[in-house]
């Protein structure tokens, strides 16, 4: 009889079948918002740094916002239209710095692909003092825009720059205006980005190479696949995702070039070589006309965009 009771007891003193539910359900839930609780972090980064000012740049843009004026009235869609207005006063220096921009990705780009590529492919190899030359390859990405500009505006000038003086002494035309006449402001400020920024992307693509499975290689080579069989049916596809980030941030840092122009050309010859960023800060911060500085960072973005989605279109295209 006792045993029945304690039984009995047993079973009054255990807890409901839902309480075990309930806490399962808990576990589940508190599992489920774990990963976002990490992202809590980046996502008020992003919302403060990023969605915000995409979101003001779009409200100053349908607005005649002049920063010394109090009364900033709406105008819509008018800051847009006269980027594409040939009568707006604008739209000859907006274009021009287009087209200064479209000259200088287009010219940097495609170098700033293939060289650090080639750079990867020799540093990857195995040979004394490797380590030392990736590092010097390296070393002019660490400097900043200001210091490079600086630099080079001093070695390129045409009177006292070294430049000058080294082909004078190799018996050389010694007069070259590097910076302040085309074609060689364009030589100048593409050659010292491709100095610049080249150790970055050759460390890239060093990573990428080291990822690529040694045995595909030694597959090939008992194939009968020589040097450039191999580079093209192995080396290639496994870089194929590297070379698709290579070359879309390559795009975009080219296409937002301020830096270089801005202290080693300043602009010259005229304004040949003022990009739309400087010509953004010149509408935002000179002019004080913020809402047409918006509107044309807005126009610049959605094209880099574009060409973003091209990119990787056709590169995943290719993939398949």
């Amino acid at each position: 009889m006792a045993d029945v009771t304690k039984v009995g007891a047993a079973r009054v003193d255990a807890p409901p079948p839902t309480a075990g539910r309930t806490r399962r359900g808990a576990v589940r839930r508190g599992r489920a918002s774990t990963p976002y609780l990490f992202l809590t972090p980046y996502l008020l980064l992003f919302v403060l740094f990023g969605l915000a000012p995409i979101l003001l740049g779009l409200w100053l843009s349908v607005h005649q916002w002049d920063l010394q004026l109090p009364h900033r009235p709406f105008v819509g869609l008018d800051n847009y239209r006269d980027l594409f207005s040939s009568e707006s006063a604008i739209y000859g220096d907006w274009w021009e710095s287009v087209r200064a921009t479209a000259t200088f990705t287009v010219l940097s780009v495609p170098l700033l692909v293939v060289v650090p590529l080639g750079l990867a492919l020799l540093l990857n190899r195995s040979f004394p003092g490797r380590t030392f030359f990736r590092a010097v390859y390296f070393a002019p990405y660490v400097l900043g825009v200001a210091v490079i500009g600086l630099l080079w505006r001093f070695l390129l000038d045409a009177n006292l720059g070294l430049a000058n003086r080294l082909l004078g002494a190799l018996g050389l035309p010694s007069d070259t205006p590097w910076v302040t006449d085309v074609p060689w402001a364009w030589v100048s400020l593409v050659g010292v980005t491709v100095w610049w920024t080249s150790g970055f992307n050759a460390v890239i693509y060093l990573a990428g190479l080291q990822d690529v499975p040694a045995e595909l290689y030694e597959a090939a080579r008992m194939d009968g696949a020589g040097g450039w069989d191999r580079f093209r049916h192995v080396t290639i596809p496994g870089l194929r995702p590297v070379m698709l980030f290579v070359l879309t941030t390559t795009v975009l840092a080219s296409a937002n070039v301020f830096g270089q122009s801005f202290l080693i050309t300043q602009g010259a010859p005229g304004e040949q070589t003022r990009t739309v960023v400087w010509r953004i800060v010149e509408e935002g911060l000179r002019d004080n006309d913020a809402g047409r500085a918006a509107a044309m960072s807005i126009v610049f973005a959605l094209a880099l965009a574009v060409v973003s989605v091209v990119n990787f279109r056709f590169f995943r295209y290719r993939e398949d």
